[in-house]
């Protein structure tokens, strides 16, 4: 017996990339003393007064059946969060609740692709997208943003593939790059979305996580809202990824269809965790300001330790968690200066070609170690570098 071609073939009948990853994960349960930098995981747990409100409504009886498009509740708390933040007019009917930011990128695929569809979506990306677009039966089409424009995408890029095509999928602030999408670039995106009738779908989960410039929503652009979907999580904003608590905003007809969807799917996100959600997003933006806290030092930090060399350079580290390094005066690819780095210093990093070819020639770095041991890691890349840069002269 044989799966289904669509569920075999989900990362393309390859590597999903993140074969370092596994490896460093073999070293750490053999016992050797690796320094991982690879993943999207806060060092620091969720808070504990958030998991006093999920006890609370545990044991006070929420553990049944909750409604299948969210608590009325929590509806009302993320479109009040999304509205104060974005000044558009946003209800419970624009937001269904789904498990975690991953099901609503599914979720979001499935209600405007159909079988062999064209979806768009920008390199570098999070290493699901292409795979979470073939899920749904729809062919993935990557658009690059290139290092020599910053990594911002070119509207004429986008549009050159539009034709057919059915949505786009972006990401700012942006994983695994940092880098957070202009107005300009979002304006331009704006209108090849409108000219070709292609739906956004606009991956926000870092829009707490702003260090530099100023985040834009595309749901609030010009003539967006009825054809954008924003898919936003409670994982990055307040260190819940284990929780798994998200959410796809639309337009109330299109939230309609997600929910039967989610009916003959996922039936809904525990009630307890949707309260524990609720009181994290009502407790206000000191929370949220402590959860991003760490990584807004991290970034002071690395830009630090880059400073008079230039055998690794940074890419605008301006959102998330992550720090985009540019190891190509080394010579090598990401994947061989990271696989290298880990055999030579135990330090685990992210080659750039996980995350697409866009990304050649660098490495992702994720800000999830405490302060002295993030430093001391840097440095020792920064000298693992310039090490490798004399080789090559």
């Amino acid at each position: 017996m044989k799966a289904s071609h669509r569920i075999s073939h989900i990362t393309g009948g390859g590597s999903d990339g993140w074969g370092l990853f596994y490896r460093a994960r073999q070293m750490v349960a053999a016992g050797l003393p690796v320094t991982e930098l690879t993943i999207g995981e806060h060092d620091i747990r969720t808070h504990p007064s958030i998991l006093d409100a999920m006890d609370q409504a545990a044991q006070g009886g929420h553990t049944g059946y909750a409604s299948v498009p969210g608590t009325h509740a929590l509806r009302q708390a993320v479109a009040d969060r999304i509205a104060k933040r974005t000044g558009v007019a946003t209800t419970p009917d624009n937001i269904m609740i789904t498990p975690g930011g991953q099901a609503a990128l599914f979720a979001s695929h499935h209600a405007v692709c159909d079988e062999g569809d064209r979806a768009l979506f920008i390199d570098p990306y999070y290493a699901t997208y292409p795979g979470t677009i073939r899920g749904v039966g729809a062919v993935p089409v990557p658009i690059a943003a290139t290092p020599d424009h910053g990594f911002q995408p070119q509207a004429a890029d986008v549009a050159a593939q539009a034709d057919g095509a059915k949505s786009l999928l972006i990401n700012t602030p942006n994983n695994p790059t940092g880098v957070i999408y202009t107005c300009d670039t979002l304006d331009g995106i704006a209108e090849v979305c409108r000219t070709h009738d292609l739906w956004l779908i606009s991956d926000e989960v870092y829009d707490t996580q702003v260090w530099s410039g100023t985040h834009l929503s595309p749901r609030a652009l010009p003539d967006m809202a009825d054809r954008t979907l924003v898919v936003g999580s409670m994982s990055k904003s307040h260190a819940m990824t284990g929780s798994r608590v998200g959410w796809v905003c639309g337009p109330p007809d299109m939230i309609a269809h997600l929910t039967n969807l989610a009916t003959h799917t996922t039936y809904g996100v525990p009630g307890f965790i949707q309260d524990a959600a609720t009181f994290a997003l009502n407790a206000g933006q000191a929370l949220e300001d402590e959860v991003g806290a760490p990584f807004a030092r991290r970034r002071h930090l690395t830009l630090k330790a880059l400073e008079g060399q230039n055998a690794v350079l940074a890419v605008p580290v301006d959102g998330a968690m992550y720090a985009m390094l540019d190891i190509r005066a080394t010579g090598q690819s990401g994947e061989s200066f990271a696989e290298a780095l880990l055999d030579a210093e135990n330090i685990a990093v992210m080659p750039g070609e996980s995350f697409g070819k866009a990304a050649a020639g660098h490495v992702r770095v994720a800000m999830t170690v405490a302060d002295d041991a993030y430093t001391a890691a840097i440095q020792r890349i920064v000298a693992f570098a310039q090490d490798q840069a004399a080789k090559k002269q």
